[in-house]
Parts: structure tokens; C-alpha cells; sequence
């Protein structure tokens, strides 16, 4: 694989619409990949953008403003605890967003994408990344956003897969480890916010959690290699230190078109301002 410049999305539910914002920045700039690695929901941006990069933009900004999003998620509370009483472990079913998926991607396999794609999840068996980089597109990026206590884990073979945020949140090294020289990180904002010590019940599972997103991406940032050239896309995000609540507000679609425009107005700006340079 030729591979001059990456596009790198991180994972973060709802708040994934930040990277849409973001992709069209990058877009009105001109900057084009040369591969694309997704995590979670960058995973499910990802393939749009990988399946068609010159109407991604536009899909992705009706998709996510469209109610598509949070019918992937729908469902009464009683139909949500009616699925978890039969399940055991997860409040909705996987059916909807399948659907979703398979009516917007032109093609079925990783393989036959117009740019190249990989997404990661996590193996329950193996207890380790699993990177799908050719093979059923559906399967691959369901197994990626296959978020704990949400969604069911994806049997594919004789293994089971849950959401790859949990080994991965912003898989910068495999980029590098594709041979990429320039890497545009895209993620959902949460980075831009400093932590603090937890202070209420609530926050030390979440806080927590956030650390271990956060660990990894930051050993990756500080071992890049000489000659890479990284660059972390700005969200506009509210810097106020603490935990994002809205994280748990996942069927909340209220925000999104403002996330949107955030994101591209700061990256825009971030673009433009590198250009000058």
C-alpha cells in the first residue's frame, strides 16, 4: 500500500459528529487520504468517506442531521429493557443500524472500497485489537461500534467483538504502521477537555475510563517517528475541565448540526492558519 497521508477517526458515540465538521474542512481545503483507519463511530464515518470521497461530506451531513442517526438507537424504554430482559447483556439491537449501513455503502466488501479502509475492535477471546482490513464491510465496522451494554457483540467466526474504542480511541500508530507521512486526527472533542479528580459518583467510572481512552493515544503521539507529521484536528469544543456528560446523552440529536459547525469553523481555521505559515 502506497501511503502518503491518513485520515484517522476516533470513536465517542453522538459526538462523532464533530468529525463530520472536521471532514468537510478538510475537504474545501483539499486535502484528500490516502488511507482510512477508523475506530467506533470514526469507523462508521470512516467507511462513508472511504466508500465515496467526493459526496462523503454531503452523505454524512444528512445522515447525522437526519433522525437515520437516532433511529439506529430508537425504541421505547420498555422495548429497550425488553430487549435487554432477552438478551442479558444489551439494549438494542444491531438490526437497525445494519440496515442503515447497508443502504448508504455502494459495496459490500472492505476490498472493493474507492480508498483504502481499515477499522479495529476488540476480540473478547483473544482479549486483544483485531484490525479487519479486507473482508464483509457490515460485519467490520458493526463489530467496531459494537458499544458495551448497547449493542450485542458481533460474532464473526468462532470470536466475539465489542466496540474498538475500547482498544484503540484515536488509532494514530496504526496509521504510522501503515507507512502514513502525514496524519489528520480526526476525533469527537473529548481530548480538548483537561481532567479532574472526580467528585461526584458518577464521574470516577466515567473518569476513569476516559483515562485508559486516553493513555494510548497519547504513548502513540509521543513515540512518532522522525519525519511524521501529525496533526490533530480542532473541534471547538468547551475546554471546561471534567468528564463529557453528554457522552452518556447518546439518543440526544439536538446538538448535533451546532457539533457540525463547530468543528468546521475551528478546523477551517486551523487549515487556513498552517497554510500561511
Amino acid at each position: 500500500m502506497n501511503v502518503d497521508t491518513a485520515f484517522v477517526l476516533g470513536g465517542g458515540g453522538v459526538l462523532g459528529a464533530h468529525e463530520v465538521g472536521m471532514l468537510r474542512a478538510l475537504d474545501e481545503a483539499g486535502v484528500k487520504p490516502d488511507v482510512v483507519v477508523g475506530t467506533s463511530v470514526g469507523a462508521l464515518n470512516g467507511v462513508m468517506l472511504a466508500a465515496d470521497p467526493a459526496a462523503a461530506v454531503a452523505r454524512l451531513t444528512s445522515l447525522w442531521e437526519s433522525e437515520a442517526v437516532r433511529t439506529a438507537f430508537g425504541g421505547s424504554w420498555m422495548t429497550r429493557l425488553s430487549t435487554l430482559a432477552r438478551s442479558g447483556t444489551h439494549l438494542h439491537s444491531a438490526a437497525p443500524l445494519r440496515g442503515l449501513l447497508a443502504g448508504m455503502l455502494p459495496v459490500t466488501r472492505i476490498e472493493d472500497l474507492a480508498v483504502p479502509f481499515q477499522c479495529v475492535a476488540a476480540c473478547v477471546e483473544r482479549a486483544t485489537a483485531h484490525w479487519f482490513t479486507e473482508g464483509p464491510i457490515l460485519d467490520a465496522v458493526l463489530a467496531s461500534c459494537a458499544v458495551p451494554g448497547l449493542l450485542p457483540p458481533v460474532r464473526i467466526g468462532g470470536d466475539h467483538f465489542l466496540d474498538g474504542g475500547l482498544v484503540h480511541s484515536i488509532p494514530v500508530g496504526r496509521a504510522v504502521a501503515l507507512g502514513a507521512r502525514r496524519v489528520y486526527v480526526l476525533h469527537v472533542g473529548r481530548i480538548e477537555r483537561p481532567l479532574v479528580a472526580p467528585r461526584r459518583p458518577w464521574e470516577v467510572g466515567l473518569t476513569a475510563f476516559e483515562i485508559a481512552r486516553r493513555h494510548r493515544f497519547t504513548e502513540e503521539m509521543t513515540a512518532l517517528p522522525d519525519g511524521v507529521e501529525v496533526h490533530v484536528m480542532p473541534a471547538g469544543a468547551e475546554a471546561r475541565p471534567g468528564v463529557d456528560l453528554s457522552q452518556l446523552r447518546y439518543r440526544d440529536s439536538s446538538r448535533i448540526s451546532g457539533y457540525i459547525e463547530r468543528a468546521y469553523r475551528a478546523s477551517s481555521e486551523y487549515l487556513a492558519r498552517r497554510s500561511s505559515a
